[in-house]
C-alpha cells in the first residue's frame, strides 16, 4: 500500500484534540453529509500497475468505513466520546480496509454508527442521527447507519460496516441499498472493535450488485470461475406472514424473476418456524424456562431473544472492565443490558450450534433461503415504536436466522411501498458467499424489473375488488332509499364513491339522497360530479336543476332541464320543470 500523503498525516495526527474539534463543529458536518461521516479523510491505492497487466479491481471506487475500524495513527471512537479519550491511536490498519486499498479503492472518510454499535435505530446522543435519504422523516437502522447513508446518497460506491444483530442487514432494508452480510469469520475482524464475537461479522454497503460483488470477491478471496446454479429457493412462508405491508408483493417479485432465469421448479415453500422448532432442542429448552413466551411464531420470536442476550452478555465480557473503570456518558439501555445477571451463555451458544447445524442441512446443496430482511417499514423519527420491546424482538427474530447460524444473508432492496424503501433477503448456507455473491448479481436486474409489473398486477386486483365492494355499496344504498332511510343510503354511497370514485351513477345516487334531506349544495356538487365523469347522465341533470332551484338559482335550473329535453325529449320531469320556472320568470 502507498504511504497516505502529508496531510493525511497531519489530519490522523490530531488525536484526540482533533476528534474533539469534529465533535464540536459536528452540526456543520451533519448539513453538509446527512450526518453520515464522522471524519473525512483520505487513504490512496497503489499507483495503477502499467499495461498490459490488469488494473487493480477496485480502481476508481471510493468507500467510507463504519468507525471501529482501526486506521493507523487515528483512534477510531466506538460511537463514544469517552472512548476516544481514554485510547491511543492504532499503530495500523485494519487488514480490512488495507485489502481494498490495495485493489484500488479509495478510503474517503469514518461514518456514525450507534453509541458502542449497540444500537439498531441509527442514533447517537452525541453525533447525532444520520439522515435517510430514501425516507427523510425514517431511521436510517443500527448500528451502521452512517455507512448505509453515504451509499444511499452517493457520497460513496461502497461503505464497510458491522453486522451483529443485523448492523448491516437492517439500515440497507431501510435506506434502500445492497447490505451484505457474510459467513461469521469468512472476513477478518482484526483491527475491529469487538461488540459480540460470536455474531460480529464485517459486511459491507453497496447501491449497484456489480461493485458489491467485486468488493465480496476481493475481501473474500475468492476466483472468478463458472457460478453455480441454484438448485432450490425455498420461500420461508410464516416469516412474510410476519411482515406489516403487503408480503404478496414482495414474494411475487421474487417467485416470478426465479421463474424467469431458473424455472418454477426450483421454487418451493416452507414454514421455517416448524422446521426450527423440530431441530432446535436447545431453543426448547430456552422456551420452557420462558413462561412468557408468545405462542404465534414463538420459535423465531425466542430464536431473536436469544441472539439479543447472547449480544449482552459478550458485550458485557468485552467492555466491562472499561466501562467500571471509566464510568463513560453512554445510553441507560446498554447500562441496563450490562446490569442484567444472565448465566445462560452456555445454552445460548448450544442454541447457536445448532442453528448453524439446522440452516447449513436446510441449505446443502446450492440452496437458498428468502426472508424478508425486516418485519415493517422504517419507523418515524422520534417514535415510541422504535424502543418497543415488539419492534426489537420481531426484527431481531428476522435477523437472527443469519445470525445466530453463521449464515451468510444479503439484502436486496426492491423499490418502495409508502415511499419508503421495501427488501427482501436471501440466506446461503455458511461459506456459501461465492454463491450468493454471483446468485445476487444474476437475479438483481430481473427482480427489479418484476417490480413495476407486480405493482401494477397488485393495483389491478385490488381494483376490481374494490369495483366489487363499491357496486355491493351502491346496491345496499338502492335498498336504503327506497325504504327512505336517506342518511344511511347516503353514507353508503359515500362508501361506493370511496372505494371507485370514477363512477357518475354513485355521485348521482348520492345526490338523491341529498335532495330527500334537504342538502342542497352537497347534491348540486354531486350532480355536477356526475355529469364531468358521464356529460349524458341525464339524471343528474334533472337533479342538479332541482337542487339549484330549491338554492334560487333559477335560470341555471332551466338551463339543466332544458338540458335534459335535449338529451331525452320526451322526458316530463324537465318538461314540467322547464314549463313551471318559466311562469316564475313571466
Amino acid at each position: 500500500m502507498s504511504s497516505p500523503s502529508a496531510n493525511l498525516w497531519v489530519l490522523l495526527g490530531l488525536g484526540l484534540a482533533g476528534v474533539l474539534l469534529v465533535t464540536r463543529s459536528l452540526r456543520r458536518v451533519v448539513k453538509k453529509d446527512l450526518g453520515a461521516f464522522l471524519e473525512r479523510l483520505e487513504l490512496l491505492p497503489p499507483p495503477p500497475p502499467p499495461p498490459p497487466k490488469a488494473p487493480h479491481p477496485l480502481s476508481g471506487l471510493s468507500f467510507a468505513v463504519a468507525d471501529l475500524f482501526d486506521i493507523s495513527e487515528a483512534i477510531a471512537s466506538f460511537g463514544c466520546p469517552d472512548w476516544t479519550a481514554t485510547h491511543h491511536p492504532a499503530t495500523q490498519t485494519s487488514p480490512v480496509i488495507s485489502t481494498l486499498v490495495e485493489n484500488g479503492a479509495t478510503c474517503v472518510g469514518k461514518t456514525v454508527i450507534d453509541e458502542m454499535a449497540f444500537g439498531m435505530s441509527g442514533d447517537n446522543k452525541s453525533f447525532g442521527m444520520p439522515t435517510n435519504p430514501a425516507a427523510l422523516d425514517r431511521i436510517p437502522g443500527g448500528s451502521s447507519s452512517g455507512s448505509a447513508v453515504a451509499v444511499a446518497a452517493g457520497f460513496v460506491d461502497f461503505a464497510l460496516g458491522v453486522d451483529t444483530v443485523g448492523g448491516v442487514r437492517i439500515p440497507g432494508a431501510y435506506c434502500g441499498v445492497l447490505g451484505f452480510r457474510p459467513s461469521h469469520s469468512a472476513v477478518s475482524n482484526i483491527g475491529v472493535i469487538p461488540v459480540s464475537p460470536s455474531l460480529d461479522t464485517v459486511g459491507w454497503f453497496a447501491k449497484e450488485p456489480g461493485v458489491l460483488h467485486k468488493v465480496g470477491y476481493v475481501l473474500l478471496q475468492l476466483s472468478y470461475t463458472n457460478s453455480y446454479q441454484p438448485r432450490q429457493f425455498i420461500m420461508a412462508d410464516d416469516c412474510f406472514d410476519m411482515v406489516k405491508i403487503q408480503s404478496s408483493r414482495l414474494t411475487q417479485v421474487v417467485v416470478r424473476s426465479v421463474e424467469r432465469l431458473f424455472g418454477r421448479q426450483v421454487l418451493s415453500n416452507l414454514n421455517l418456524g416448524n422446521y426450527l422448532a423440530a431441530k432446535l432442542s436447545s431453543l426448547k429448552e430456552l422456551q420452557n424456562e420462558n413462561k412468557n413466551a408468545n405462542a404465534k411464531n414463538s420459535t423465531l420470536l425466542s430464536l431473536g431473544s436469544a441472539m439479543r442476550e447472547l449480544q449482552k452478555l459478550e458485550f458485557k465480557d468485552q467492555h466491562i472492565m472499561w466501562i467500571e473503570a471509566v464510568k463513560p456518558t453512554i445510553d441507560s439501555y446498554i447500562k441496563r443490558s450490562i446490569s442484567e445477571e444472565n448465566f445462560k451463555s452456555d445454552l445460548y451458544q448450544s442454541i447457536r450450534h445448532e442453528m448453524r447445524e439446522a440452516l447449513n442441512s436446510l441449505l446443502k446443496d446450492d440452496k437458498v433461503l428468502v426472508i424478508p430482511t425486516v418485519f415493517g417499514l422504517p419507523p418515524k423519527l422520534n417514535s415510541k415504536e422504535i424502543s418497543s420491546d415488539d419492534y426489537i424482538l420481531r426484527t431481531l427474530s428476522l435477523s437472527a436466522i443469519a445470525g445466530m447460524s453463521g449464515c451468510c444473508q444479503v439484502t436486496i432492496p426492491l423499490g418502495t411501498y409508502e415511499k419508503c424503501p421495501v427488501s427482501v433477503s436471501f440466506i446461503a448456507r455458511h461459506g456459501g458467499d461465492r454463491f450468493l455473491l454471483d446468485i445476487t448479481q444474476s437475479l438483481y436486474t430481473t427482480l427489479q424489473e418484476e417490480i413495476e409489473p407486480v405493482i401494477k398486477s397488485k393495483t389491478s386486483s385490488q381494483q376490481v375488488n374494490n369495483d366489487e365492494a363499491a357496486e355491493a355499496a351502491k346496491e345496499k344504498g338502492n335498498i336504503a332509499y327506497r325504504e327512505k332511510q336517506w342518511q344511511k343510503a347516503a353514507s353508503l354511497y359515500s362508501e361506493a364513491i370511496k372505494l371507485n370514485g370514477k363512477k357518475a351513477a354513485y355521485y348521482s345516487n348520492r345526490a338523491a339522497a341529498y335532495l330527500e334531506l334537504g342538502s342542497y349544495r352537497q347534491a348540486e356538487t354531486d350532480c355536477t360530479n356526475a355529469i364531468n365523469l358521464e356529460p349524458k347522465n341525464v339524471k343528474a341533470y334533472l337533479r342538479r336543476g332541482t337542487a339549484r332551484e330549491m338554492l334560487g338559482y333559477y335560470k341555471e335550473a332551466i338551463d339543466d332541464f332544458q338540458y335534459a329535453l335535449v338529451l331525452e325529449p320526451t322526458n316530463k320531469t324537465a318538461n314540467l320543470a322547464v314549463n313551471r320556472l318559466k311562469k316564475i320568470f313571466q
